[in-house]
């Protein structure tokens, strides 16, 4: 979690809520800002207010177990407007040596460091802003990384007979008896039911892993799908990658109890630094919420119904 105090919290986090099969997930959120001088802020889209704001935006790494969720690692994101002015970013106190980096670098980041730092995880998940960049996900299977990545509509995908296809194309291509009828897990409002299917692409698999197209299916309205592209053990089930896929909630969650409970988006700092103490204190905060939950647990206690809640 950078310099400082960061390693040995996120240490003492993955002793209370690490497991081997944990998931680290890639997302980023929005803080809206009046003004110019902020560091990082402009005009862009958050999918915070859902539209084009005055804001920052931060790019997280979360991590998620059966014992807890928190998050673990951290970026500002600089848009090209403040590093093609270095004048403009040492007013904010960034140095010349901070480069432009787009938020799936940031990704790669923060995944280098959860692994340098040997944090115990078995899959990384991301929605499809960065799912879609085939770059990531090749550099995530050259790490033998297992992933479920989200991804659009009109991605394209090597299948098992080696063409070309969009995802899709191929998902549209299954037998009603392909779907499988899956709970996700418990959500803020129940069970978050859905129908899943995959599909195996790729013509060579290699080194014991294998490859999928996964589609997530609305119940309700059957045109609504989701697709994934994703990598894992050739032993994966369906089940397996349907968990994954359903984990990415647990990083819109930790960002709700850390705004509202820990003063994620509570500041008025400009300072590129001091948007790294405010963030980095902050989600301390949700660290220490986090494993105190998970120590109650472990003690017995009665398990809250209510998701967001911590002690």
């Amino acid at each position: 979690m950078g310099r400082g105090r960061g390693p040995r919290r996120r240490a003492r986090l993955c002793e209370t809520i690490g497991a081997k099969d944990g998931i680290l997930i890639g997302d980023d959120t929005g803080f809206l800002k009046k003004g110019t001088r902020s560091a990082g802020v402009q005009r862009q889209y958050t999918g915070t207010a859902g539209r084009t704001e005055n804001c920052q935006i931060g790019t997280f790494l979360a991590y998620t177990s059966s014992k807890g969720r928190a998050l673990i690692d951290r970026e500002l994101y600089l848009p090209k407007s403040w590093t093609d002015d270095r004048a403009r970013c040492q007013a904010a106190g960034i140095d010349d040596e901070v480069p432009f980096a787009t938020k799936n670098e940031h990704l790669k980041w923060m995944l280098q460091r959860a692994i340098d730092a040997e944090v115990p995880f078995a899959w990384v998940t991301a929605d499809e802003a960065y799912g879609q960049v085939k770059h990531l996900r090749f550099w995530l299977e050259e790490r033998r990384i297992a992933h479920v990545m989200a991804t659009k509509v009109n991605d394209t995908v090597i299948t098992a007979n080696g063409t070309n296809t969009r995802v899709d194309a191929l998902i549209n291509s299954l037998l009603r008896q392909a779907w499988k009828r899956l709970s996700g897990g418990q959500g803020a409002h129940g069970e978050r039911i859905y129908d899943w299917a995959r599909v195996v692409i790729r013509p060579v698999w290699e080194n014991g892993f294998g490859h999928w197209v996964l589609a997530r299916r609305s119940v309700s309205d059957p045109s609504e799908i989701a697709y994934y592209v994703c990598y894992g053990p050739v032993g994966t089930r369906l089940k397996d990658l349907v968990k994954v896929a359903a984990a990415r909630w647990a990083v819109e969650e930790s960002f709700q109890v850390a705004k509202n409970e820990c003063g994620l988006d509570h500041y008025q700092v400009r300072l590129y630094r001091a948007w790294y103490r405010h963030i980095t204190l902050a989600m301390a905060t949700l660290a220490y919420l986090t494993a105190v939950r998970a120590q109650e647990a472990a003690k017995g206690a009665p398990a809250t119904t209510k998701t967001s809640s911590y002690p």
